[in-house]
């Protein structure tokens, strides 16, 4: 992964979802490279910021789990013993995209995405979603259960199927 990635997760990640904030801790607020996150920190976070990043991380593990569990029992246990660790092949990055970068990449939020000035050509799928196939980027609503419910995380993980059915590296 380019260099100039920061953020949370796998540094050789191929599944890339982008972030407009942090974590409001200190050590994630200063961080500027990749930082895989150890077992237990993804509840350390939770429970030291409250809701609103229990929710991102919820609605990930839930997206992630339905496409590859990893033989684990469910999305919860997904969450605690493999979401953004090292081998995940997952990241939540404070970065711009580097859409030249493999993988697929998905910014969270339709507003986010218009402040970083993607060089994409994006088509919206629906009200919720727009794609650029070519770019492997899907802009998604932000990570949460309100605007990205358990219906919406379906076609979401449609999206990523019939886009990842091109990934070749």
């Amino acid at each position: 992964m380019n260099s100039l990635y920061c953020g949370l997760g796998d540094a050789e990640s191929t599944f890339k979802v982008y972030i407009a904030n942090r974590p409001p801790l200190d050590e994630y607020q200063q961080l500027t490279s990749m930082f895989a996150l150890p077992s237990g920190e993804i509840a350390r976070i939770a429970q030291l910021t409250g809701n609103h990043w229990r929710k991102i991380f919820n609605v990930y593990a839930k997206l992630v789990f339905d496409l590859d569990s990893q033989g684990l029992a469910s999305w919860q246990q997904y969450r605690e013993d493999f979401l953004l660790q090292k081998h995940s092949k997952q990241a939540l990055l404070f970065s711009k995209p580097d859409l030249g970068q493999s993988g697929l990449h998905l910014v969270m939020g339709r507003s986010y995405a218009k402040t970083l000035e993607l060089e994409a050509k994006l088509l919206a799928v629906d009200a919720d979603f727009q794609v650029d196939p070519n770019k492997r980027l899907i802009v998604t609503p932000y990570f949460d259960y309100r605007q990205l419910s358990n219906e919406k995380l379906a076609r979401l993980r449609s999206l990523i199927v019939s886009l990842s059915s091109g990934l070749s590296d």
